[in-house]
């Protein structure tokens, strides 16, 4: 996404017309306008002063994804009573039909217990509860996914 893009998302985000945002960053309505659009980019300082304006850091700004602060907000308001209601293996089957059928063909004892040992290791290595080891291998099988796809486009 570009820079103008990410600004114009932003601004609308916090319901901040141009004419709002000028006002509040010290230039004209035009400014904004030619900033949302590329035509020409803020300075370091004006970008700053937005992302403030934003309630964004400066990095969130420059990359700003609204799909992605939606999903952050979802997740934040997410409490853990609401989240052990929720079935999440029966959520994501709908869109990764994958984790509806594999425990009919999967060893999932097998793999189960490998795991386990893996999780057992996170725990005694780096102190790690339970919780947070699970979400650490899961990032840690993220990450190596994503080599292995990256692996396979090469090819």
């Amino acid at each position: 996404m570009s820079l103008g893009t990410n600004l114009f998302n932003a601004r609308k985000n916090r319901g901040l017309t141009q004419e709002d945002a000028a006002e509040k960053a010290g230039v004209s309505r035009q400014t904004i306008a030619k900033w949302e659009t590329d035509e020409t980019s803020p300075d370091l300082f004006q970008a700053k002063k937005l992302a403030v304006l934003y309630g964004l850091s400066l990095d969130e700004l420059i990359g700003y994804d609204e799909e992605e602060r939606q999903l952050a907000r979802i997740i934040e308001k997410t409490d853990e009573k609401i989240n052990d209601r929720i079935d999440w293996n029966s959520v994501w089957s709908k869109k990764y039909p994958v984790l509806a059928e594999y425990k009919c063909r999967v060893d999932v004892q097998k793999y189960g217990d490998e795991l386990l040992g893996l999780l057992k290791s996170l725990m005694n290595d780096y102190g790690y509860g339970d919780r947070d080891a699970c979400l650490v291998l899961k990032d840690i099988l993220y990450v190596v996914w994503k080599r292995m796809s990256a692996d396979n486009r090469r090819k």
